[in-house]
């Protein structure tokens, strides 16, 4: 602030006001927007495909509201539309839930057009205050990466490989179309239903023979092995302690007999919810002035699918590495032994706090771990190695379309926050003209479009989302030292905790990395695990 004119500071501040009350509302937006649609049946013959669960659970929906009763009723949260997208062979039904889907606060009574504008002119304002050429370079100062350039840099290293496989991928899916005499061609909302139906070809296998062995309280208990097997960790509910919402559960994290943190689990979709997943602390770990280690009460947030009828609530894949990648993030509070809350857990650079979170990820299918807990949630059988087989054969399957989308975004937010001057961003021909620049093909779309990007317009990730490759490089890396040592070596496991886990914000990211592993990382685990090389 010494340096900076009085004049600025005030506008300064006047920007980050504007700022918190124009990505509110941007979110706000959004979360009123996919609450708005609902795709509603009434003749189940025209949702051939989609297993009996999810019948179930649609009809189940319906029954909720005294306009759909009887009728089968479909939301837009991710849960329930990717579903629908990957089984449900009516390609109308597909059309009409993918375009309300992906054109969510274009035009209409929630538009974030304008926001984005806003933000994006604000953001670079505040930057040029303090003598950034653009919001990038400002937000990068303090990360691993440093500068847009070398964002750009590492973004393009995997884009060119993932947008040769997703072409790869997009001919095989249209060849099945024209086996089938579809006569179209491959579309956003054909991409997920050729894609299982080829993985179910190729791999004899498909999410309904993997959700039995998930159900969601076995795959928490192998959440809780695999932190008790790295780092001596035990978990105790404790239902004492108040919720917010009665499905939400808490637990005590207990190590070496003493309670180090707490832990609220809030697992299923409600009106008032974002969709996604999350993790946030109520209290960051810090040591008093009298030396007391005050510990943290953390919260992990989901949206899977709740129980239906018998049947517990199941995981598919993704969803299990999803509740291993937020449970990473915990761990970085959990286990944190920082002086100051500023700097403790997960307060470290944007491009350095997904580290921990997906190298957690890891351990919830690899084959030793699995033998550990997934059992089937009616016969208690352990997942057999002929399944774990196919599972591994398929972990490549659809890198390139994973890849694609996720760095398509990435790029896409790096776009708004390099600009240095003001811009007005006509949607939605901005986003396409960036993204044909790149040379992304129009079977598929950014992760995020423009006006539901909440990562980077309402949640923090603005020049940020880049972030989850840059900490892929890392994580991949990182799980290679377990993959030499043994997954649950306890050297490796300790320098993990110690080097990593443990020390917050409190030396240079790569200092932190370095001492753990000893030396700096390679991409090329990133590259071969993905199936990119």
């Amino acid at each position: 602030g010494a340096n900076v004119p009085a004049d600025k500071q005030k506008r300064f501040r006047e920007i980050n006001q504007k700022l918190a009350q124009l990505t509110q509302k941007f979110g706000n937006n959004v979360l009123k927007a996919t609450n708005a649609y609902t795709l509603v049946v009434d003749d189940v013959k025209k949702l051939d495909g989609l297993t009996e669960q999810q019948l179930q659970n649609a009809k189940e929906l319906g029954n909720e509201n005294a306009k759909t009763k009887g009728k089968y009723v479909f939301t837009l949260d991710m849960p329930t539309l990717e579903p629908f997208l990957m089984n449900c062979k009516n390609r109308e039904l597909r059309k009409q839930i993918w375009t309300a889907y992906s054109n969510r606060c274009l035009g209409g009574e929630f538009d974030n057009s304008k926001i984005i504008d806003e933000i994006a002119n604000l953001r670079l304002e505040k930057a040029q205050i303090l003598g950034f050429d653009n919001y990038a370079n400002y937000s990068l100062d303090d990360a691993m990466a440093k500068n847009a350039d070398n964002v750009y840099a590492l973004l393009k290293q995997v884009w060119t490989p993932a947008l040769a496989k997703a072409k790869e991928e997009a001919a095989q899916y249209q060849k099945m179309i024209d086996k089938e005499r579809g006569g179209f061609k491959l579309e956003p909302y054909d991409w997920r239903y050729y894609s299982e139906k080829l993985r179910k070809e190729k791999y004899d296998l498909n999410d309904e023979d993997i959700r039995p062995y998930f159900a969601l309280d076995t795959a928490q208990q192998g959440l809780f092995m695999v932190c008790n097997k790295l780092y001596g960790l035990t978990f105790k509910e404790n239902k004492d302690i108040p919720v917010y919402q009665k499905d939400v559960k808490v637990y005590e994290v207990i190590d070496n007999n003493e309670v180090i943190a707490i832990v609220y689990m809030d697992f299923f979709p409600r009106a008032s919810k974002r969709s996604g997943a999350w993790m946030t602390n109520f209290r960051e770990q810090y040591y008093s002035r009298e030396g007391k280690n005050i510990i943290p009460v953390v919260s992990l947030v989901f949206n899977f699918t709740k129980p239906s009828g018998d049947k517990p609530a199941m995981l598919n894949i993704d969803e299990l590495q999803t509740m291993f990648h937020e449970f990473g993030h915990a761990l970085h509070s959990i286990l944190s032994r920082c002086h100051y809350r500023s700097l403790s857990g997960t307060n470290v650079p944007r491009d350095y706090v997904e580290m921990p979170s997906q190298f957690m990820e890891h351990f919830s299918t690899e084959p030793e771990v699995l033998k550990m807990y997934a059992h089937h949630y009616k016969t208690g059988e352990t997942i057999p190695d002929a399944l774990i087989a196919k599972m591994e054969a398929a972990a490549t399957y659809g890198q390139g379309f994973i890849n694609t989308e996720l760095l398509a975004a990435s790029l896409l937010d790096m776009d708004y926050h390099t600009i240095t001057s003001k811009k007005t961003f006509k949607q939605p021909d901005y986003e396409k003209q960036q993204l044909e620049k790149i040379g992304l093909i129009p079977s598929i779309i950014s992760r995020y479009k423009s006006p539901y990007f909440q990562h980077i317009f309402s949640g923090g990730y603005g020049a940020g989302y880049y972030s989850y490759t840059w900490a892929a490089v890392l994580d991949n890396d990182a799980f290679e030292a377990f993959k030499e040592n043994g997954i649950f070596d306890q050297a490796t496991a300790t320098a993990f905790r110690t080097n990593i886990l443990e020390r917050g914000n409190t030396d240079d990211a790569m200092n932190l990395y370095v001492a753990f592993r000893g030396k700096e990382p390679s991409i090329e685990p990133l590259l071969r695990n993905r199936g990119l090389k």
